[in-house]
């Protein structure tokens, strides 16, 4: 039988290989002396390998939208046409040289009160401070999250530069060449911060109901479907739960979804999870694949399913049996960058890869 997982997903103009994709990964070194927020020759090692290795689509990591978007200091942006000259030499790479006609998106994203931290392996934790390159960071209210610095509770005026600046990070994207662009509504940061009752305690037009605190989501949705191409998918990731009682669950998602794709999201890439610091997360293989089979389901919109998914058989079972329409990987392609190829080995696949790869292509096993 052929496979589900190596069949190619049409979303709207754009047809991807198959359905085993890579999700983003903050990699924490964009450094000064290349540029602030510019991806550099870590970045294209990074990406290139999977698209070598033969990923169907890519999305690169969490790229702000403004400075002060950043997590870190060290992290990647598409506010600045030197950022996206620097996208455009790894998305050239990506097409070039990928072992399966490789698609690559770009993950927009504002960190809100997650902001100015410091990178994992800095060796330090918390909010990066002034006096070392940090900055004030802004939130629906002036609540911080646990450990961190007390942000700045955005004005009107401020969340509406906010969502211009997701608008134009997006046209730079376009014009850079990516094949798609994703919103980055999830894990805690400035979006899914509007969203959760755990954070958002706004009493204004941008808090208080379900509705108002979707509309900083909904409103970023609407500008970048406005600049992007209308041939070009639009994706969304989300948070389906908090994990935190009175938080965010997965029937106020399903909803924000059914919003989101009637104002033009293709794809809804279903994580959880990084609102509050008192999550209670129940990890285990797969954990995540029912919150992306109910959203599917129920809103009526294609989902990629992420979450400790690290086998062939498992991402083909959620394919196969309609549970989401694409998988999303990390991990699992961190420690084997060519999981791809071994992945349609097992499932029995025959795929033709870069001749560079035609010795790896499995007679034998591996």
């Amino acid at each position: 039988m052929p496979s589900a997982l190596f069949s190619p997903l049409q979303l709207r103009s754009l047809t991807v290989p198959h359905r085993g994709w890579v999700s983003p990964m903050c990699q924490y070194s964009c450094h000064p002396e290349t540029g602030e927020g510019v991806p550099n020759d870590w970045h294209l090692m990074h990406l290139g390998s999977f698209a070598a290795g033969g990923a169907g689509l890519i999305m690169s990591e969490a790229a702000a939208v403004n400075p002060a978007g950043r997590i870190s200091p060290l992290d990647a942006g598409l506010y600045s046409d030197a950022q996206a000259e620097g996208w455009e030499r790894i998305i050239r790479f990506v097409h070039q040289h990928g072992a399966v006609d490789c698609k690559i998106g770009a993950q927009l994203a504002h960190a809100g009160r997650k902001a100015s931290t410091y990178w994992p392996f800095s060796g330090r934790s918390g909010s990066v401070p002034g006096s070392d390159g940090g900055w004030v960071t802004a939130g629906p209210t002036n609540q911080p999250f646990d450990g961190y610095s007390e942000p700045a509770a955005m004005s009107e005026a401020e969340i509406q530069g906010v969502v211009a600046d997701f608008a134009a990070a997006a046209s730079r994207a376009v014009a850079a060449g990516f094949d798609t662009v994703e919103i980055h509504g999830a894990h805690g940061y400035l979006l899914h911060q509007f969203q959760s009752p755990l954070i958002n305690t706004r009493t204004d037009s941008w808090g208080g109901s379900e509705e108002k605190r979707n509309k900083l989501m909904l409103a970023v949705v609407d500008a970048v479907r406005a600049v992007i191409p209308d041939s070009m998918p639009l994706l969304l990731r989300i948070s389906a739960s908090d994990w935190a009682e009175g938080g965010v669950d997965v029937g106020i998602s399903v909803r924000l979804a059914r919003a989101a794709a009637e104002r033009g999201v293709d794809l809804v890439d279903v994580s959880s999870g990084g609102a509050v610091a008192h999550q209670r997360i129940h990890a285990v293989p797969g954990y995540q694949a029912g919150f992306a089979e109910q959203v599917k389901r129920e809103a009526g919109v294609p989902t990629g399913a992420v979450g400790l998914l690290t086998s062939a058989t498992q991402a083909e079972d959620l394919v196969a049996n309609g549970r989401a329409d694409a998988v999303f990987m990390a991990r699992a392609a961190l420690r084997d960058p060519h999981w791809w190829l071994r992945a349609a080995y097992e499932l029995g696949h025959d795929i033709t890869w870069v001749p560079q790869y035609e010795r790896a292509v499995p007679r034998h096993g591996f």
